[in-house]
């Protein structure tokens, strides 16, 4: 355990605090959190590197610190927020968000990934969380609207279902992934639309369902 902890000392020293993040709730948030629990034992390892680690389900993974921490750097994240958390994996994401903000509500489609995530999220004393079970595109409407959105992984279109339900004033995040580069935008909504700025470059497998539609040419 004293193991893990300095690995997650040296991750928000090395990844997090010099990517300009120093914002205290995220640093205190990220240093309580234990990455390597909400990870499959044969992944665990990884927890500290940084990469994205994948979940063992297709183009699903844990986002790397820096792109996960200057995230909700970029969304401005405070104490009396209710956040979206899309493609929560096994949890990580929620527990962090939710040492943040007043509640979350964490998105997860796969079942085992959810299963998962439900009982670490209870061990862990997430009692801020509701899991919520769904396709991803969906949210969770009957619980928002939301103060902020944060997508666990890259898009090359947000559905509009998405969008609609952000409180107008209220913003959201993802790593928008354009062939092999990759942008962080965060999406500002007022009267209703949504104005997207870029915030920093990262990169992330697009999520399933996220995926721009292809045009056929005859």
């Amino acid at each position: 355990m004293a193991d893990e902890a300095r690995r997650r000392t040296m991750m928000v020293d090395t990844q997090v605090r010099t990517a300009d993040v120093t914002k205290f709730p995220i640093i205190s948030a990220m240093l309580k959190t234990p990455r390597e629990a909400f990870l499959p034992s044969e992944r665990s390892a990884a927890a500290y590197a940084s990469e994205n680690v994948p979940l063992g389900v297709a183009n699903r993974v844990l986002l790397e610190p820096r792109t996960f921490a200057k995230m909700l750097d970029a969304l401005n994240l405070t104490r009396d927020m209710l956040v979206l958390d899309i493609g929560s994996g096994y949890g990580y994401s929620a527990a962090v968000i939710s040492e943040i903000a007043e509640a979350v509500v964490a998105v997860e489609e796969d079942e085992h990934l959810a299963d998962e995530a439900q009982q670490l999220l209870t061990e862990h004393h997430a009692d801020n969380v509701i899991l919520h079970r769904g396709p991803l595109t969906e949210g969770a409407a009957e619980h928002g609207p939301y103060d902020a959105i944060v997508i666990e992984g890259g898009v090359e279109t947000v559905p509009d279902t998405l969008l609609a339900q952000i409180k107008d004033g209220g913003r959201i995040a993802c790593v928008f992934q354009e062939g092999r580069l990759g942008v962080v935008r965060v999406g500002y909504k007022l009267d209703g639309h949504v104005t997207w700025r870029f915030s920093f470059n990262a990169g992330a497998p697009v999520l399933p369902g996220f995926e721009k539609e292809t045009a056929f040419a005859l």
